[in-house]
């Protein structure tokens, strides 16, 4: 699992939409949310360097409010019910793109030449902003087919989505869920063979 610099979000895809569903993960059997303040929705911005297409918050004087955090958590679920439909090999609704249309249409995009990259800049509210981008990004998959390479994570108490076109990756990560199976069944021989 690849983290941001400061180790708190797993950043698996590159992918806005699928980032922001794996702002949800279960640590030792407890489901935590990493978007409870506004400032850690600050900080996954910046983990993804979507600051780049909000520049009203690039403002020292610019912050994420409480409300905004709450439509984006509230987004993240209708993201996280699709995308797992999607990897237990349903098909994606009709409803569901007209969401993600209607939140793209709430801040269209406008696009501006950055250290030389072409980035999106939606234009309406912070939030609203946010929502767009993410949308876009999920429009994006869908329209490249990658949606339907989006597994979960072959460990039962995890709760993180990939997307594997190899279609021989069981984890959300080697080095986490990977590692613990792996421990847990050595473990699991060893006290065996103790017994024995």
């Amino acid at each position: 699992m690849t983290l941001n610099n400061t180790g708190s979000f797993p950043l698996l895809s590159g992918h806005p939409s699928l980032d922001l569903v794996n702002t949800e993960l279960v640590r030792r059997g407890i489901r935590h949310d990493l978007l409870i303040r506004p400032e850690d929705l600050t900080a996954w911005l910046e983990a993804l360097n979507m600051k780049e297409s909000l520049p009203s918050l690039q403002h020292a004087s610019s912050e994420i409010t409480k409300e905004a955090l709450n439509k984006v958590k509230e987004f993240r679920i209708v993201v996280r019910d699709m995308y797992e439909r999607l990897a237990d090999g349903r098909e994606v609704t009709r409803s569901w793109i007209r969401l993600m249309e209607a939140c793209i249409a709430n801040a269209p995009l406008s696009y501006h030449f950055l250290d030389g990259r072409l980035v999106p800049v939606p234009l309406g509210s912070d939030t609203d902003a946010i929502l767009s981008l993410v949308a876009l990004d999920a429009l994006r998959l869908l329209e490249a087919g990658e949606l339907a390479y989006l597994h979960r994570c072959s460990n039962p108490e995890c709760v993180l989505l990939y997307v594997d076109r190899s279609g021989r990756r069981k984890w959300c990560s080697m080095k986490i869920c990977g590692n613990r199976i792996k421990v847990a069944r050595n473990q699991a021989k060893k006290d065996h063979n103790q017994d024995m």
